[in-house]
Order: C-alpha cells, then structure tokens, then sequence
C-alpha cells in the first residue's frame, strides 16, 4: 500500500529560514516574539527602535524607551495583540546606554528605519547580541546575530521546546522522564546550514517508527524572495520530495 503524502496540518510546526552569514542576519517566517524570547538566553534589557508598547520604562539621555528584564513577559504578550512592525536591540545596562554618542543613536534609527545597519549592527557600548525586527504584514522576523551560531542554537530549542509540549499532552497516563524526550542538538542542526543559506523550510513532525521519535523535513527554497509567499504555497511544496531528514531520536 502506498504510503500516505503528509498534509500542512500532519506536521507539528513549520519554520522558514533563510540565513546571510557574510552579513550575520536569518530571515524568519513562523517565529513568534515569544517564541524567539523562549529559545534564546535571557535577555537583561529591550532598546525599544520601532513598537507599539505603552508601558516601556523612558531613558532621557536617548529618548528611547526600554524594558527591563522585569517587564519582559508584558511586553511579549502585548506586542503579540500588536500588527505593527517590531524593532528592538538588546543591551547590558543603561550605563551603556546613557554613553551611546549622537552618531551612534542616528545609527540606531537608521536600523528601526531601513531594517539594517549603516556599519554595524552590533555596539560596544551596548554589549548587543542581537538586532531583533518583525513584520505581521510581511510574515517575516529578521535577527542580527553577533554570534551566527545562535541561530541554530534558537531553532534547536524551539523545536525542542515543541517536541516536549507533544510529548507532555501525549502522554496523559504516563509520565515521561526528561531525559526520555527526543532532543535536537544544535552541532546537528548547524551541519544542514548550507540549506539554510539557500532559503528552505523546515516541517516538524512525530514519526510512526521509531516510537518516541522525531523528524524535520527540509525543502530548499531557493525561488522564493519573499517569505508571506511560502504559505500561500504551502500545499503545494509539501508535495514535493524533501531534500534532507533530520530524525530526532
């Protein structure tokens, strides 16, 4: 009997990624604010660039609003309400902050503006890891990475964060041991980067055999420049053959 084409709706999750490691960014579609939040390290404090958020706390030497570590999760559920674009950079301390020069605060709005840096995206002063800006409108979140390899570290622990949520409602009468969960490995994830280089989408889903076990369809997607596209096609490309399967086990 022939096996069964997968649907949309078979799969857990499905993640678009498109990386430029010359210029340290990865384009997103199918990740949240949330979700970004709960698979990076924490993050001490917000530089609000571009947002809709009206409890922010204010800095007057910038004139920029900021949320602090202790604010975070309000800020994350009420921008999820929000359809306007987000644009944030993280740093240190407002120590840092209160010293950024007039050039490197223009540069700061040049990158709330135009959605990338006029040098770089990254400041001493702020000790920034990220450069964090998203689109409702255009299903997109694109990131600046100091270092390119939290990349694969953030997929890995939305994936994983995603197979312990199914393991956990799947498993009612039994409970499960941690170290039972399938895991994926970041060191795994960063061997298929070429693909991600080129565009491609990334499908979680539960396999029937092995028991307990996980697999990651990737699809290049080399043809497509504009991500809100890639679920208009969705149907569509899950019909055709995945390039690679990452099994999670």
């Amino acid at each position: 009997m022939a096996k069964k084409q997968k649907t949309a709706e078979d799969f857990i999750h499905h993640l678009f990624i498109h990386m430029n490691d010359v210029d340290h960014f990865v384009i997103y579609s199918g990740l949240s604010l949330k979700q970004f939040v709960n698979a990076v390290d924490p993050i001490p404090n917000l530089l609000l660039l571009k947002h809709s958020y009206e409890d922010g706390s204010f800095n007057m030497h910038t004139q920029f609003d900021f949320v602090s570590l202790e604010d975070l999760n309000d800020f994350v559920k009420k921008s999820a309400d929000s359809n306007l674009d987000l644009c944030w950079v993280d740093f240190a301390n407002e120590k840092g902050l209160n010293q950024l020069t007039p050039t490197e605060q223009a540069e700061l709005l040049y990158i709330s503006h135009k959605k990338e840096p006029i040098h770089s995206a990254f400041f001493s002063k702020l000790q920034n890891r990220y450069v964090y800006y998203s689109s409702e409108n255009d299903k997109l979140t694109k990131v600046y990475f100091r270092y390119l390899n939290d990349s694969e570290f953030l997929v890995s622990n939305l994936f994983n964060q995603l197979i312990k949520e199914k393991e956990i409602n799947g498993s009612f009468w039994r409970r499960k041991s941690k170290d039972a969960i399938p895991a994926l490995d970041p060191v795994v994830l960063k061997a298929y980067r070429p693909f991600a280089k080129e565009g491609a989408l990334l499908s979680l889903y539960k396999m029937e055999k092995p028991n307990n076990s996980y697999g990651i369809e990737i699809r290049t997607l080399s043809d497509y420049d504009y991500p809100d596209e890639v679920w208009d096609d969705l149907h569509v490309i899950l019909k055709q053959n995945y390039d690679e399967l990452i099994k999670i086990t």
